[in-house]
């Protein structure tokens, strides 16, 4: 190792049955980098990151550690955590039933001599340092998922690791909590603290790393400086193909005529969330989206729409007749479908297979006298799997088995397979691929021109502006505002949130 690695991994292979997940790679960390791993999903950056923490035992090549001789010995998690390796995962892995303080050092110690009383005093005194709003004391399970998100990112901080891993940290974070968690990166930089920062927001990446390797299909593409890689040779290097074509996804928007037919329309709709009462309307063909911060209520809202949580008041019209829904089948049986924000709890049946996956809403919609039958509903998966491309070895492949990408792209086939009218798409392509995201944005704006309303939810601002010709704005569970045409800018969409003056087009 050169003196100034915290890590090197070289020539790292492995392979699953019938799956060669990673082929040769080598990765170099540097003391005191922010070194971003990219890549499409499938592209063998969480296998890396398995085979580093021990959780996968690679087949082949050697990873060396700072302060080890030789190949270092780690053939588990506990391992790579005694030799200063800390990993926070996308999906928080931390126990829900358990107090703040035990999450954060659960199997550190024997629990036998444990201060609990002074375990909870530090804790407190590192919550109070990260400015994280939660006490030791309280149950992890009462918090936030972005509160969960920067307990992990404590826990992995005060272990005083050499490795810092960071997968998807940001996911379920609002901006004010994006910058802190910044902040705190940075200080960890300062340090000397090497940095594997795993993201799919090519903002954040260009505004905190120093260093980028790609990795496509298993296999190292190459290692960057972040100045010698503007974006567009990023999303190239990642997709291996030109992506010239990205930058035309506005021209595709289809413009909406303000006098054509009502879809859908709420007048004071309001549920047990919380969220204020609102009115809402959506014509054919029309693609617009619910915007604001974390906690604003834009989730909220449109669950209310589909009556995913009960609603407590308001009129509802769908074609213009006025109707009753107060459970998502009614919702359904109106033309409407939900694409949930959490994938996991509320979208995929993880053992199901694909198959049994995608057919699911349609066979609620049909009822359980009318199953589909086997022929059918293989038929209709080998339809949709062609369609949109999804990835998995085959149709009766369990859905936990496939990339959070396809796992999404399942859960767009199954709605519609509905046909329906108005779909709700809740951030549809957080955590991601940047190929796979775009092409479920080329696949609204295809609905959009086939006459389907859509209403679209992403934490990306610039992703709305792709896409959206009207976004309502909301601030503490209540719309403050909604802006169309030369009021589309990222300017006065944040002048709105915060609650300032805007001037159309600024």
């Amino acid at each position: 190792m050169e003196k100034n690695e915290v890590l090197t991994m070289r020539g790292i292979s492995k392979e699953f049955p019938g799956v060669r997940a990673l082929q040769n790679v080598d990765f170099t960390l540097e003391k005191g980098e922010i070194h971003a791993l990219m890549g499409e999903n499938g592209a063998g950056k969480s296998t890396l990151v398995k085979v580093l923490t021990g959780v996968y035992l690679k087949d082949s090549g050697e990873i060396h550690v700072a302060g080890i001789e030789g190949d270092a010995p780690i053939h588990s998690p506990q391992d790579a955590q005694n030799l200063g390796i800390s990993t926070v995962y996308q999906e928080i892995t931390l126990c829900p039933n358990l107090t703040v303080a035990e999450n954060m050092f659960i199997g550190r110690g024997n629990y036998k001599f444990i201060n609990w009383k002074e375990q909870q005093k530090k804790a407190d005194s590192i919550l109070q340092k990260l400015n994280i709003p939660a006490k030791a004391n309280q149950q992890l399970g009462t918090c936030s998922l972005a509160v969960q998100q920067m307990v992990a990112i404590a826990r992995a901080v005060d272990m005083e690791c050499k490795v810092l891993i960071l997968d998807e940290p940001t996911s379920s974070l609002d901006e004010r909590e994006v910058e802190l968690l910044f902040t705190l990166m940075k200080d960890l930089k300062k340090r000397g603290v090497g940095i594997i920062f795993i993201t799919h927001f090519l903002e954040q990446v260009y505004e905190v790393c120093d260093k980028i390797t790609v990795l496509r299909n298993g296999e190292l593409v190459g290692q960057y400086t972040v100045n010698e890689l503007p974006r567009l040779k990023l999303i190239s290097a990642m997709l291996g193909k030109d992506m010239e074509d990205m930058s035309g996804l506005k021209s595709q928007k289809h413009p909406v005529d303000n006098s054509g037919e009502i879809i859908y329309e709420a007048k004071g709709l309001s549920s047990v969330e919380g969220v204020r009462p609102f009115d809402f309307t959506i014509r054919k063909g029309e693609v617009n989206g619910f915007t604001g911060l974390l906690g604003s209520g834009r989730s909220e809202s449109v669950r209310a729409i589909f009556a995913a949580d009960q609603v407590t008041g308001g009129k509802i019209k769908v074609n213009g007749k006025e109707v009753k829904i107060t459970k998502p089948k009614e919702a359904m049986q109106n033309g409407i479908g939900y694409l949930p924000e959490d994938r996991k709890g509320d979208g995929i049946i993880q053992d199901l297979s694909v198959r049994e996956n995608l057919i699911l809403a349609l066979q609620v919609l049909k009822g359980f006298w009318h199953p589909i039958s086997r022929a059918e509903s293989e038929k209709i998966a080998d339809e949709f799997i062609g369609m949109l491309g999804i990835k998995t070895a085959s149709k009766e492949t369990p859905i936990k088995s496939l990339s959070g990408g396809n796992q999404q792209k399942v859960i767009l086939a199954r709605w519609l397979l509905t046909h329906p009218q108005y779909l709700i798409l809740d951030e549809p392509t957080r955590g991601i691929d940047i190929g796979t995201k775009f092409e479920i944005q080329k696949q609204v704006l295809k609905l959009a021109g086939e006459g389907v309303s859509v209403t679209f939810i992403s934490s990306e601002i610039e992703e709305m502006l792709s896409v959206c010709t009207r976004l309502i704005v909301m601030r503490d569970r209540k719309i403050v505002g909604e802006l169309k045409d030369d009021q589309l800018s990222q300017n006065v969409i944040m002048q709105t949130i915060a609650g300032g003056k805007e001037k159309n087009g600024e």
